[in-house]
């Protein structure tokens, strides 16, 4: 049980004030976007001054444990975990899937594309499947939206621009299969013309302000308030990135408003881009992103729609189940007053996630008995010790917010004391 220091990401697109609030510090003059918790090479955090995936490179088998090691043969730690704060939209993107990734990584290699390539597409051979939890109000776009919602949404905007691909909806199956209208509209409208997107994004905009408009002066309703906020949203996108095509993408999205606790999870293809908010990620341990817009970094259209899944995704959201187990200091976990624990069922190996709510300082929480698992705080004081601390011979560790720390395979079971909150990640495959 070590303290694990994360390392900060200065994106344009973060913000000055989340991650400060969260640490007790004052706002910062540059956007702190993220802290990686994790073994990544671009970043690794550091253990007592050294890598952390140096530290692992040393001894995997000591680090990760034999079940992690024969589950992932490239003896690397499988996840990462990060703080983000969003001030303002990220890319349009989304990630490959195992077999694309592999394949891709091989035939960029092949073509002797540096790593450091900007036109690089896939930085490593794994899939990068990711949950993002919310820990203030979190606004994303994720997956496309059920096309029936589509039709009515760009019917409301009544904008004579938008009707001959409004059509494209009908997909080209006999049976009017929705799967192919999306990839048929989306793939016009991120192909089209430089100057012919334009004159559409700016036709969508001002249709869009004048239904924002009719809505909030009462006019007779022709849209639901689902619409009035989705296309608030297109209307500030276009205001950041004027007449970009990720304006016109937005328009088949899941719109989605996370409360605190509540997450999204993404598997490969889904085309998304986290909008505002402060949140955990968590993530397998991979750099892999096919842009589609929102971003003056690299857009390569056609492998972007050879990764992504055009089947509409209704709500990508997470229930978290809440936890009653004996590790919850030997009482039930829904018990008012009491420890509560929540897990986020994510179909991956590379992670799972348990946030841990510990009410006071007589709490108590048993972390997973093998590592390698990061324990994050993000409120309170968690105090970590390890079973034989209470005879004066184990460790003990207190974390503030923003801080985390590393329990290797070879580390004696450790218990989390309150009052804190804390996020434990651990790798999905038995023992």
């Amino acid at each position: 049980m070590r303290l694990l220091h994360g390392i900060p990401r200065n994106y344009s697109w973060g913000s000055r004030t989340l991650i400060p609030e969260l640490v007790g510090e004052e706002p910062t003059d540059s956007p702190v976007a993220e802290i990686w918790f994790g073994a990544h090479p671009n970043d690794p955090s550091t253990v007592d001054g050294k890598n952390l995936d140096d530290i692992i490179a040393a001894d995997p088998q000591a680090e990760l444990g034999f079940a992690v090691t024969d589950k992932f043969p490239h003896e690397r730690l499988p996840y990462l975990v990060k703080l983000l704060a969003a001030a303002e939209p990220l890319s349009l993107q989304a990630h490959p899937t195992m077999e694309q990734a592999q394949e891709g990584f091989a035939r960029e290699n092949e073509a002797d594309i540096p790593l450091t390539d900007r036109k690089r597409n896939y930085k490593d051979p794994s899939h990068k499947p990711e949950i993002i939890i919310a820990l203030t109000d979190f606004y994303a776009m994720a997956g496309f939206r059920p096309v029936a919602r589509t039709r009515q949404l760009l019917g409301a905007l009544k904008c004579p621009e938008l009707e001959r691909y409004v059509t494209m909806l009908d997909g080209t199956a006999a049976d009017n299969d929705d799967e192919a209208g999306l990839r048929a509209l989306f793939t016009t409208w991120i192909s089209i013309p430089t100057a012919a997107r334009k004159e559409l994004v700016d036709a969508v905009v001002n249709a869009a302000r004048r239904l924002i408009a009719e809505a909030a002066h009462s006019l007779p309703a022709r849209v639901d308030q689902w619409m009035v906020d989705d296309l608030r949203t297109v209307v500030d996108l276009n205001e950041r990135y004027p007449g970009d095509a990720g304006v016109l993408g937005a328009l088949l999205l899941n719109h989605i408003h996370l409360a605190p606790g509540e997450s999204i999870f993404l598997a490969a293809g889904h085309l998304h881009a986290y909008v505002r908010g402060l949140g955990v990620e968590v993530m397998a341990n991979s750099d892999n992103v096919l842009r589609g817009g929102l971003t003056p970094k690299y857009v390569d259209v056609p492998e972007l729609v050879k990764v992504l899944n055009f089947a509409a995704a209704d709500d990508p959201r997470v229930a978290a189940e809440l936890e009653a187990t004996d590790s919850v200091s030997g009482q039930d976990a829904g018990t008012t007053g009491g420890v509560k624990a929540w897990n986020y069922p994510v179909p991956v190996d590379e992670f799972a996630v348990t946030r841990v709510e510990l009410p006071d300082a007589e709490s108590t929480f048993a972390l997973p008995s093998r590592g390698p698992v990061i324990a994050l705080c993000v409120a309170g004081t968690a105090r970590l010790s390890s079973a034989s601390a209470a005879a004066g011979e184990g460790d003990q560790l207190e974390l503030q917010p923003g801080q985390a720390a590393w329990m290797s395979a070879s580390d004696s079971a450790v218990q989390a004391g309150g009052p804190a909150t804390i996020f434990v990640v651990r790798v999905g495959v038995d023992d």
